[in-house]
């Protein structure tokens, strides 16, 4: 049974940090692009950023561009993002996505989903 778990959420203050990790079992993520999408309430869930299967390219959404920074570790089988100069509006429920590494950075197919960690950052 695949599962990707989330963790590392929580409040932070305007211009504050957090780290989030996503770990994977059942599958190995050297075989997936691996993402992070966020949703926050009343809209839709947005895509975030996501690193091929060899951690060396990289895609970021514009308003999370200079501020975030995604990484992955595929011996602990386990993917992270740096969030740094946190707002307001970053304040959603994170999730960590895979999609098969085939189809690139730019053509992703989610595959598997975890159950999202909440960030919620004061003003």
């Amino acid at each position: 049974q695949v599962q990707l778990v989330e963790s590392g959420g929580g409040l932070v203050q305007s211009g504050g940090s957090l780290r989030l990790s996503c770990a994977a079992s059942g599958l190995w993520i050297s075989s997936y692009t691996m993402a992070w999408f966020r949703q926050a309430p009343g809209l839709e869930r947005e895509f975030v950023t996501c690193v091929s299967w060899s951690g060396g390219s990289t895609v970021y959404a514009d308003s999370v561009k200079g501020r975030f920074t995604i990484s992955r570790d595929n011996v602990k089988n386990t993917v992270y993002l740096q969030m740094t100069s946190l707002e307001p509006e970053d304040t959603a429920v994170y999730y960590c996505a895979a999609s098969p590494a085939g189809r690139g950075l730019k053509n992703l197919k989610t595959d598997y989903w975890g159950q999202g960690t909440q960030v919620t950052v004061s003003s």
